[in-house]
């Protein structure tokens, strides 16, 4: 299993990227949204892979992040959902929009994606409902960026508090997370801080 490729990006296309490494062109498909967030051709990368072995065919997926690939493999396993419609799905909708659609049971917002119908949607959040929590979504930036959650007074806990807070006054599980994933929160803060930063974030929303 290649679990990363990391080397010089050669080619950007519609929905897949060619990446060199050690004199070699790996094809990968990867979603648009992750596409739109890569650099200009020439400049290094590394891409979080998954290969799908077919009978005439060996095909490479990438994704920025293990948290997005996990996304992805998670997608895979939801009944009539294979990778062609899994990646469909990750460039219609960003990751973690789709983990905020999945935790709010919003299967309107998943139906959009194409070849995804309202039944469909239904029976991913479904299956996915209980795989996926708060705590990992606000986790990922820190993945993202390589820093270290906080655990005392900061993330994981005081964040997942203000959400659990957020949603106690009457907002939705994604309009909550999304807020407080806008607060840049500190191992000094407490989950009151963090509730009070992302209700002024709210009122832009």
């Amino acid at each position: 299993m290649i679990s990363y490729i990391r080397g010089i990006l050669a080619e950007k296309e519609e929905d897949q990227i060619v990446v060199e490494a050690s004199s070699i062109g790996y094809e990968i498909h990867v979603p648009l949204s992750f596409l739109e967030e890569l650099p200009p051709v020439g400049e290094e990368v590394r891409i979080y892979t998954y290969l799908q072995v077919k009978e005439d065919a060996l095909n490479l997926f990438g994704f920025r992040s293990r948290q997005d690939l996990k996304m992805f493999k998670q997608l895979l396993g939801v009944n009539g959902i294979g990778p062609k419609g899994a990646l469909g799905l990750l460039s219609a909708m960003r990751p973690d929009d789709l983990r905020l659609a999945v935790i709010s049971g919003d299967a309107k917002a998943i139906s959009k994606a194409p070849g995804i119908g309202l039944k469909t949607a239904q029976r991913l959040i479904l299956d996915l409902k209980d795989k996926i929590s708060v705590e990992e979504i606000l986790m990922t930036d820190q993945e993202e960026t390589g820093t270290t959650p906080v655990r005392t007074g900061g993330l994981p806990d005081a964040g997942k508090e203000a959400v659990d807070a957020l949603t106690a006054l009457g907002y939705s599980a994604m309009e909550a997370t999304k807020a407080v994933r806008q607060v840049e929160i500190t191992g000094q803060m407490t989950a009151e801080d963090v509730l009070k930063a992302s209700l002024r974030h709210l009122s832009f929303f």
